[in-house]
């Protein structure tokens, strides 16, 4: 019966995909290395391991919409799940590298994206914690099925420069919110009334009233 051991060995950005994209440059190892696969139906869980680096003051600040103050962090910082996927491996023996595809939102609302917007530099430590099903043949040919045990994983280090690098390429100099139907619709109001021809101008019009009504 196959022995699968997971490695992460880099990540990069797509640079044309419909929406942003990252794909981990994953190195899959047997044993037995004679074995010969046939196929791997992988599924693949990501967590952020938030508790695995240290925060400057500024990106302290940046969490506190995701964590509460640094005080409390003790009981609030915890491990976040970022996204589900998966991926086909083809026929191997002994191990192959695959492309394991991560779409990446940039939608506030998601705690991921805000974990990711208030960090400025370092890495991101993620897990992946993978399942599924690995199709092998015995030395009599015949074609067996396994599943993939809960506890095979595999630890990476994201640089947080490449998440910025690929928010930047498909959202230059814009960032993306999601409003409620009822908000949208007065702020769209507010926009309409005062003529205002951009959503960025009905936005810093509002913002530039309430900074003269605080100074």
């Amino acid at each position: 019966m196959p022995d699968l051991g997971f490695t992460v060995e880099s990540a990069e950005v797509v640079p044309f995909a419909a929406a942003p994209l990252l794909t981990f440059r994953l190195h899959i190892a047997n044993t037995p290395v004679q074995e010969e696969i046939a196929s791997i139906t992988l599924q693949c869980q990501i967590q952020i391991e938030a508790t695995r680096r240290r925060y400057a003051p500024a990106e302290q600040y940046g969490l506190e919409d995701l964590f509460g103050t640094p005080p409390r962090w003790g009981e609030t910082l915890r491990t976040l799940l970022w996204a589900h996927t998966t991926a086909i491996a083809p026929p191997f023996t002994g191990e192959c590298t695959l492309d394991l595809p991560v779409p990446c939102s940039f939608d506030f609302n998601v705690a991921s994206t805000k974990y990711f917007h208030g960090l400025e530099e370092g890495e991101i430590p993620v897990m992946l914690q993978f399942s599924g099903t690995v199709f092998y043949r015995e030395a009599d040919g015949a074609l067996q099925a396994a599943p993939i045990p809960w506890h095979k994983e595999a630890a990476y280090r994201l640089p947080v420069a490449l998440w910025r690098d690929m928010m930047t390429r498909y959202y230059p100099n814009g960032a993306w919110l999601c409003l409620h139907r009822d908000v949208f619709d007065r702020l769209s109001r507010y926009k309409s009334r005062r003529g205002l021809t951009s959503w960025e101008q009905a936005v810093s019009s509002l913002l530039d009233g309430v900074e003269e009504d605080i100074s």
